[in-house]
């Protein structure tokens, strides 16, 4: 079987997991890697570029085109218009976390760095006296530039430090509901045929069909940042502005049988705030 992935280290790491899946039920695998827009344009924003499919149409177009048999990703990158998931592995820790200084220990005007309009807006809301940069890359370039001075500290997905083996590098773990990750975060998805459906994690398909059901129902004309996470069977959110002036939060009891229901339901709650 042919697995698409990105090429970087963390991508990587995330197939080879679904290759070890796939080789303990007796199935053969390479991987394929790509380059995608997200990986080249590394000189914008997410906001003058663009965030759907950065880091998946290469990958998508190429499941279509048979030139791989399934396509690995971070859920949390793709679209949620996204069809043929078939599968998700089981979640890694979905919080956020701090690399370099503690927020709370940051001086006035210090730099943080994060690409992520979602941990801009909770930032400034815990901390407007902090300036937000811009810092994209991948999870080593974003390292080094802490390392190096370039920021106090960085805002990152646990997820991915853990699976690169550089938990020594967090400095604080971001917690729920006071802090929410993106919908999705921590999961790997899996594109493909029938032939993959073995590989799902029933519990994590069902918090993350919670959250992005959340999220595709806020993409059609909310332009704010999004935040969600199931906790313990329930779905917790929030909506932002930008600036983290004004953070509206709220909560939902997930049903394990319809949990997109949960995510519709906060989703009109929301939508109902910014049309206010």
């Amino acid at each position: 079987m042919r697995i698409g992935t990105r090429k970087s280290a963390l991508a990587l790491e995330q197939a080879r997991q679904v290759q070890a899946a796939l080789a303990a039920r007796g199935v053969e695998s390479e991987l394929v890697t790509f380059t995608t827009l997200g990986d080249r344009r590394l000189d914008a924003s997410f906001l003058e570029i663009g965030a759907k499919g950065l880091f998946t149409k290469e990958l998508e177009v190429a499941l279509a085109e048979g030139t791989i048999d399934c396509a690995v990703h971070s859920f949390k990158d793709l679209p949620t218009d996204t069809a043929g998931v078939v599968a998700v592995l089981p979640r890694a820790d979905p919080r956020d976390v701090v690399v370099g200084t503690a927020i709370a220990k940051l001086p006035p005007g210090a730099r943080v760095g994060t690409s992520s309009l979602r941990r801009r807006a909770q930032l400034k809301a815990l901390r407007p006296d902090l300036e937000v940069v811009e810092l994209r890359g991948n999870v080593p370039t974003r390292l080094r530039k802490v390392a190096e001075g370039q920021v106090s500290a960085a805002i990152l997905a646990a997820a991915g430090l853990i699976r690169l083996g550089e938990t020594q590098r967090i400095t604080e773990y971001l917690d729920p509901p006071d802090w929410l990750p993106a919908p999705g975060q921590g999961a790997i998805a899996i594109q493909g045929d029938a032939r993959l459906a073995p590989l799902n994690d029933p519990d994590t398909m069902r918090d993350v069909t919670a959250e992005r059901t959340m999220l595709a129902a806020l993409e059609g004309g909310c332009q704010v940042p999004i935040g969600g996470l199931v906790v313990r069977g329930v779905l917790y959110g929030f909506v932002a502005e930008i600036d983290g002036t004004d953070v509206r939060r709220d909560s939902e009891p997930v049903d394990p049988a319809n949990p997109a229901a949960a995510g519709l339901a906060l989703a009109a709650r929301f939508r109902a705030w910014t049309r206010s």
